[in-house]
């Protein structure tokens, strides 16, 4: 177990964000969270009553310390650690496209600097500005606010929604939602659960999400549903322009540490042109065939093509743009 930072006052403001988080904790519990005796507690408490907040004792078997109810502490008190924490998570956060509106992050970093003390203010602000993210920013617009914390909600809480969604050829429909859970792929947001209009498991864009209405009606979603798993299976079943079937010279384990999910599925097979040796079967839609190339390229293993044969020809195409490059001069 992390323990609170060394200095006294650093203790008692853990002290007191304990009792904000639980309604009652037993003077031992408080002790052994703290890493100090529980006489210390004691003198904590007193120390906390003597700047007015409103701590409770409770004598007897099941006693222990709690704040009066309804009592929140106003200002915001942040060490160093949990200031940093917060602005790298904030930036982080940006970058990654978890922000529900495109200046959430910027705001609330700017409310956290105005009230954090100079010094800590100082420090983070460096980290801030000499921090640089190799992720790539996500473009579009994120989901609305609304919209997440709606649909979290009703998954929590097993009850279903009725959304308005926009399809990515811009027609407009109403349907009820069981949602299982929500996923965050690639900086864009999904949600997965039953769609009572297809009568199917299917997965729809956040950021297509016009308006999400909580319903009375509960359901149970299925026993060991994966949303996450749901939805990279999704995503890689999105039909393209062409269907690409390659045995890849490689072991199983490998290809799934190689090859992102979404790209398309791997099953081992045999390799049909080399006498027996086991290989792998990628079976994955795309757009361009260029690009395709290129993965396998990339991948730097054996292959051969199965389908379609036009891939072939881009990769004989990759081959001689690579020995062009080879053969320049500086």
């Amino acid at each position: 177990m992390t323990q609170p930072a060394g200095h006294p006052t650093t203790r008692v403001l853990a002290l007191l964000e304990l009792l904000q988080a639980n309604r009652r904790m037993g003077g031992a519990e408080l002790a052994e969270r703290l890493g100090v005796e529980p006489r210390t507690v004691r003198r904590y408490m007193l120390r906390l009553q003597d700047l007015g907040i409103p701590v409770q004792a409770e004598r007897g078997r099941y006693g222990g310390y709690r704040l009066l109810p309804g009592y929140k502490l106003p200002p915001l008190m942040l060490t160093d650690d949990e200031a940093t924490a917060v602005v790298l998570g904030l930036l982080a956060g940006r970058r990654l496209g978890l922000a529900t509106a495109a200046t959430a992050a910027d705001s609330a970093l700017a409310k956290i600097q105005r009230v954090l003390p100079p010094a800590v203010r100082d420090r983070v602000g460096a980290v801030q500005a000499t921090l640089g993210l190799t992720l790539t920013p996500r473009a579009g617009a994120p989901p609305a606010t609304a919209t997440v914390l709606t649909l979290a909600e009703a998954a929590r809480e097993g009850r279903r929604v009725r959304i308005r969604y926009r399809a990515w050829r811009g027609d407009e429909s109403e349907r009820d939602l069981d949602p299982y859970g929500l996923v965050l792929h690639a900086g864009r947001w999904y949600v997965t659960g039953h769609d009572h209009r297809r009568g199917q498991v299917r997965t729809f864009r956040l950021d297509r999400v016009l308006a999400a209405e909580p319903r009375d009606e509960p359901f149970d979603p299925p026993p060991g549903f994966d949303p996450v798993e749901h939805v990279l299976r999704s995503l890689a079943e999105v039909p393209y322009s062409h269907e690409v079937e390659v045995v890849l010279d490689t072991t199983l384990a490998e290809a799934r540490r190689r090859i992102p999910r979404e790209v398309g599925t791997l099953t081992e097979v045999g390799w049909e042109a080399g006498g027996g040796v086991r290989g792998v079967l990628l079976r994955a839609r795309a757009e361009r065939l260029d690009g395709m190339a290129r993965l396998l390229a990339g991948l730097g293993w054996p292959f051969a093509v199965r389908r379609p044969a036009a891939l072939r020809a881009a990769v004989r195409e990759l081959a001689e743009r690579l020995a062009a490059q080879a053969d320049r001069e500086a």
